[in-house]
This record gives structure tokens, sequence and C-alpha cells, in this order.
């Protein structure tokens, strides 16, 4: 079965990871991202072998994100699957913090996935139900020195997976929350010891299964690290 597929936040890191990942397996992609460039080229290259479509979307904007979710059912159908990817915020505490900047960290974690579940919940609702996953940090689950905003963003996210998986899992709707804990290896470039970062496809996958589950067994949160880090 071919799903239709939306990762909002794409960059050339984990979330174009999880795009190849997600053609590779059969799913016709919508990107969503701030700027066109990098996803349009994106596209291209996963257009060779399978189906995306590039939207540049602010997801900031509920009017920007229904108008992207119509572009890409109009292309592809109904979506089946949601990663909510974005996230923001200024490296800063308490005191050296705009309002601005607080402001946008909130605007674009909670309230761009809020945009985005919504839309995307409403076709898994009328349909045969779907998968919606919420991509964390280390600093969803404990506060990290000097990011205030964007821990208060991703602790945040964390309460909003929690809360729809309890209201939309008895209605066919997988919601899970993935920890990234632990840096992630950068894109086309070499690392001196790459053993302390996580591998974006090797994430992907993970994305995937949780795709894939079966609802007798469904995860709730999945927590990711590099075999070298420490617990």
């Amino acid at each position: 079965m071919t799903r239709t597929a939306v990762i909002a936040g794409v960059g050339p890191g984990l979330g174009a990871s999880i795009a190849r990942k997600f053609v590779a397996e059969g799913c016709a992609v919508g990107l969503f991202a701030r700027s066109s460039a990098f996803i349009e080229e994106l596209a291209d290259e996963l257009n060779e072998d399978g189906e995306a479509l590039a939207i540049r979307t602010d997801i900031t904007d509920a009017e920007q994100v229904a108008a992207g979710f119509e572009e890409i059912r109009e292309a592809f159908g109904p979506v089946d699957v949601l990663v909510n990817h974005a996230s923001g915020g200024a490296w800063k505490g308490l005191l050296d913090l705009s309002d601005e900047e607080f402001e946008e960290a909130l605007a674009i974690g909670p309230q761009g996935s809020f945009h985005c579940s919504q839309a995307a919940v409403s076709d898994m609702l009328d349909n045969d139900g779907g998968t919606v996953i919420f991509t964390g940090a280390t600093s969803s689950v404990r506060g990290n020195e000097g990011a205030l905003a964007f821990s208060a963003g991703k602790f945040a996210v964390r309460g909003m997976a929690e809360s729809m998986a309890r209201d939309l899992g008895p209605q066919g709707i997988h919601v899970a929350h993935v920890v990234i804990d632990g840096g992630i290896r950068p894109p086309d470039q070499d690392v001196e010891h790459p053993d302390d970062y996580l591998d974006p496809d090797a994430i992907a996958t993970n994305y995937w299964q949780l795709v894939e589950q079966d609802e007798s067994a469904w995860t709730l949160e999945l927590d990711l690290r590099p075999h070298a880090e420490e617990f």
C-alpha cells in the first residue's frame, strides 16, 4: 500500500534521511521547509526513483500549513504519516533571551506541530488511521543549560505527543515521540570520533519501524543515543 507522508521541517541532515527512507519504502512524500532551495533539490533527487513534492511552508502560519496539505492531497491523496520534525530556539539563558526569541521557539515547535497535526489527523480519522511522529531531543526530558527556549519548546512537544497518543490511539492513530539523545552526525563531512554521533540514516530506519509497528504493541516514546554514550 502506498502511503502519503509529510515531513515538516526538512533540512540536509535527519530530515533528508527520513525523506529518503520513506520514499525508498514506497511513500509519496511532501517536504515542508521555510526555505525552498534545499527541499527542491531533494525532491528532484527523490523523484528519480519515487514521488516527492517540495512546498515552501512556514509552519507557524496556519494558513500556509493548510495550503501545503491541500497541495499534498491533490498530488498524492490523503495523508497517512506525519513527521513533526521542525524545531528552533536561541541557545541562551533566561536573562539573555528576548521575548521574540522565546516566542519563535514555541511557534516553530509546539505551535507548528499543532497546525500540522490538525491537518494530518483529519485525514487519518477519515480513512484507516495513520502515524504521527514527533522528533524530540535530550532537552525534551532534561532542560539544558543556556537553552531555555529550545528546552521549553521540546518539553511542550513531548506533552503534546503523550496527550495525542491517549486521545488518538483508540481511533487507530499511532503517535510516537522520539528522543534524539545525542548529536547527529553532520552530512557530507568527516568527524573525528564518529562513534560519538547518531547516524541519521539509522535514525530514519527507526522512524520507519514506528510507521510499520503492529497496533498491538505501539511505541509511545523511543529513546535513541549513540552506542558510545554513557547511560
